[in-house]
């Protein structure tokens, strides 16, 4: 018996998209029935074609995001499959709340959209397409995070599948990367939005605050006693943002743990449990595997906070988004009363050329420097390389006051404070050499491109040998 037919609806607005993506299909064996406009596609669903749906987000008539209630109301077996030149993340969040398949952010690879079209074939089921929440008014526009770099949409799609869950997040990256946004927006588009968003700064709070900081504090007196409440009370059905989480004292991740496999903690000087009802999202700059392995951070609780981790880049790996963070700044400056200015097109290219050693905050921060001391509307390409020079001065002179022995003396004694007084576990010199190798022989690696001949000559050692390291380290050599 021959193959059943598979049907395809497609509605783009865009004549050129529509026929390469008809191609694309065609060639697969599928039969395609197109639209250019939201009218047409609903005709075409009244009429009953079509096994899956894809469809751009923005129509000439209407958004498609709008119409696709009505569509899994009327068709809650259609797969439905969305691209969007929009790539925000509230338009990837409602994709996910409406029901999609998958969302694909332009521009994709006709290969990616082939599979993701099979993919829909052979799991083609019912579920339910109503909409579960509602998009709180601050993220209209597409909120405060920003990005159209195929990295940031990763993490955009990530957070919107994560966002109706409780399930804890354990959020990375370096400083600057913007990781409490991501923080306050899982929260914002989430159930408990309504409640508090509290976050703490864990490496700002001393050692022997921390637990009184986060479980209260029970003070007795001869008549009563009360509890004064820390940041979980206060967080009661919200999110609780533990920033820095590497900061955390050991006993106090003993507490912290008992709280996510228990629900329950005892605040400080009390016997009775409290119950927990709060959603625990964690943030850290630092490697927590190599903390682990210097016995500084509990690896079950690693793996209670890194249910859901999303690991946000560093400004040099996604420099496509820097011109729209430019205007995003621009705008939200505008906003708060700073005078409305633009940059140049040869000024935005030539902070493309930075290395943003501070990451989206550098450069928020420059731009508000440019907007109040730089005096022409249009902000030109020589007010950016000055403004960049300045930086590369305060660079240089933070290098010559902090060579690589202050640096890790300083290390190796932050390690011993936080010990308390305790000894650590034995092997010390060996984890204090593993972890100057790594990233040496890493970085050797990486300028040689993955040429090891060349990397044991630069690091003046014999080949087997670093063969023998790259095997021990766990590096993954080559281009």
């Amino acid at each position: 018996m021959a193959e059943k037919q598979k049907h395809i609806l497609v509605a783009e607005d865009d004549k050129s998209v529509r026929l390469v993506v008809q191609q694309a299909l065609a060639r697969q064996g599928y039969t395609v029935h197109s639209s250019g406009n939201a009218s047409g596609l609903w005709k075409l669903i009244e009429a009953g074609k079509g096994d899956v749906l894809i469809t751009d987000v923005a129509l000439p008539d209407g958004d498609a995001l709008d119409l696709l209630p009505r569509i899994k109301e009327k068709r809650p077996d259609l797969p439905v499959i969305v691209m969007s030149a929009r790539s925000t993340l509230l338009t990837a969040v409602k994709a996910q709340q409406i029901g999609v398949f998958e969302y694909l952010p332009k521009p994709f690879e006709l290969r990616n959209l082939v599979d993701v079209v099979a993919r829909a074939f052979s799991v083609i089921s019912g579920s339910s397409g109503a909409p579960r929440s509602v998009m709180p008014p601050q993220f209209e526009d597409g909120g405060p995070l920003v990005g159209r770099s195929r990295s940031m949409q990763d993490i955009f799609k990530a957070v919107a599948r994560v966002v109706s869950t409780d399930l804890t997040v354990l959020i990375t990256g370096e400083s600057g990367t913007g990781k409490e946004l991501v923080a306050k927006a899982v929260h914002d588009l989430g159930d408990r939005r309504q409640n508090p968003f509290i976050a703490v700064n864990l490496a700002t709070i001393p050692h022997d605050n921390v637990d009184a900081e986060l479980f209260g504090v029970e003070n007795k007196s001869a008549i009563v006693s009360m509890i004064n409440p820390g940041r979980f009370e206060q967080a009661v059905g919200g999110t609780l943002f533990l920033d820095e989480v590497g900061d955390m004292p050991l006993e106090t991740q003993t507490r912290l743990l008992r709280v996510l496999q228990d629900g329950t903690y005892v605040p400080s000087g009390s016997t009775m449990p409290v119950t927990s009802n709060v959603r625990i999202i964690a943030a850290t700059n630092k490697n927590l595997q190599h903390l682990m392995d210097q016995g500084l951070f509990r690896e079950d609780l690693f793996y209670r906070l890194n249910v859901v981790p999303l690991r946000l880049p560093p400004l040099r790996d996604r420099l496509e988004d820097i011109t729209p963070l430019v205007n995003h700044f621009l705008t939200k400056s505008s906003g708060n009363g700073l005078p409305h200015k633009v940059f140049s097109a040869d000024a935005k290219r030539l902070l493309k050329t930075w290395h943003w050693p501070g990451n989206v905050r550098e450069l928020e921060n420059m731009v508000h420097r440019l907007l109040v001391l730089h005096n022409e509307d249009v902000i030109d390409v020589d007010a950016v390389a000055t403004e960049l020079s300045q930086h590369d001065k305060g660079e240089e002179e933070h290098q010559e006051s902090d060579n690589l022995s202050q640096s890790v003396d300083a290390h190796i004694r932050r390690y011993f404070d936080a010990l308390k007084g305790g000894l650590p576990a034995p092997g010390l010199y060996g984890r204090i050499l593993r972890e100057v190798e790594l990233p040496l022989i890493t970085a050797t690696l990486e300028i040689t491109r993955g040429n090891q001949v060349k990397a044991a000559d630069i690091l003046g050692m014999n080949r087997n040998t670093l063969r023998k390291k790259i095997k021990e380290l766990g590096i993954t050599a080559g281009r």
